[in-house]
């Protein structure tokens, strides 16, 4: 089968940092879906590993990554119950296994969900790693009760990217609670209205006082997606006493938790290959979150955050969209479809 790997982790202008390439076929485990991958999605955790950071392989291994994907089952594992040849899914899969940057890609089937059904691989592609980072950031981690009469405030440090785009639709639609996001420029404050934002701050000026100006007492629930550690400090004055703050991110440099202590604030990290990595008792829930996203998107409630599609899948298009990641400015989810 086809696949876009690499040998070894360099810098994306260097014309070796992904290659296309063959390798055998995968053969499904008990629980694994065999799919015909159709669309793909990139995320920072791709840049990040292909550069050298995260839980990736050593040099000289194979290492194939992506962990968004619409595919179709063409084969089931002999203990595979949810699932049958010819089903449309989607899923983000285990990065502790071979990911989508191929043409076929074995996953557990307690990750899957089925695809929603009005829109194409290609926007379907867009959603899992960012809606289940975001749904259990959200409803997991934090708590907060998916109920329209749920009262109160969110802010989404960076509301633009992938998982802010996600967060604020959930949240906006799914709760009763006030969505704040933070972006820079014309456009991202623009995406993040349409995204259902009810208020869209500047996340390059102090914090505090523009999120005052519109709740007084602070937030009651932060979600920070990058850059915390710069932001720190502003994050703990916007927020009420008796908060919560989930992170996704590794800070880059150490932050004093003890300056959370004063107000009482709940720190949260999430990170949503960890039900994958330990097999947890509730694996099942990224398939269950999933099928419901499925049916509120074909609802109309949720839509897919796909900004742009590069193309076929394949080296020369994944170098575009990993330099895009890396350059900080791509706006909701790049993704790509077909060999």
């Amino acid at each position: 089968m086809k696949i876009v790997s690499f040998h070894k982790s360099l810098p994306i202008s260097d014309p070796d940092s992904l290659l296309d390439l063959t390798t055998e076929t995968p053969r499904p485990a008990p629980h694994d879906l065999l799919l015909e991958v159709r669309a793909i999605s990139v995320n920072p955790v791709d840049a990040k590993i292909r550069s050298g950071g995260g839980p990736g392989r050593p040099d000289g291994q194979l290492q194939i990554l992506g962990w968004d994907a619409a595919s179709v089952v063409t084969a089931v594992g002999s203990n595979v119950c949810l699932f049958k040849p010819g089903d449309e899914v989607y899923y983000a899969g285990d990065v502790g296994r071979p990911g989508s940057y191929a043409q076929f890609q074995c996953v557990d089937e307690r990750l899957v969900g089925h695809k929603p059904a009005s829109i194409g691989f290609a926007e379907a592609a867009a959603l899992p790693l960012t809606t289940i980072t975001a749904w259990e950031s959200l409803f997991d981690r934090m708590k907060i009760r998916r109920d329209p009469s749920s009262a109160g405030s969110l802010l989404i440090i960076g509301g633009a990217g992938g998982v802010g785009s996600i967060a604020t639709q959930l949240a906006s639609r799914l709760t009763g609670l006030t969505v704040i996001a933070t972006a820079s420029r014309p456009e991202t404050q623009t995406w993040c209205r349409e995204m259902g934002a009810h208020h869209v701050i500047d996340h390059r000026q102090p914090l505090a006082g523009q999120v005052k100006a519109i709740v007084p007492g602070g937030v009651n629930y932060v979600l920070a997606l990058t850059k915390t550690e710069d932001h720190f400090d502003e994050i703990i004055a916007a927020m009420a006493p008796q908060s919560a703050m989930a992170l996704i991110e590794n800070v880059a440099r150490p932050v004093d938790i003890n300056k959370l202590k004063p107000k009482c604030i709940s720190l949260h990290w999430e990170f949503m290959f960890a039900r994958a990595r330990f097999e947890t008792a509730d694996m099942g829930e990224q398939g269950r979150l999933l099928n419901e996203v499925a049916r509120l998107v074909d609802a109309g409630q949720i839509r897919t955050t796909m900004r742009q599609n590069l193309g076929s899948i394949n080296a020369a298009n994944l170098k575009r969209a990993h330099a895009l990641i890396e350059s900080g400015s791509a706006v909701g989810k790049l993704v790509l479809a077909g060999f």
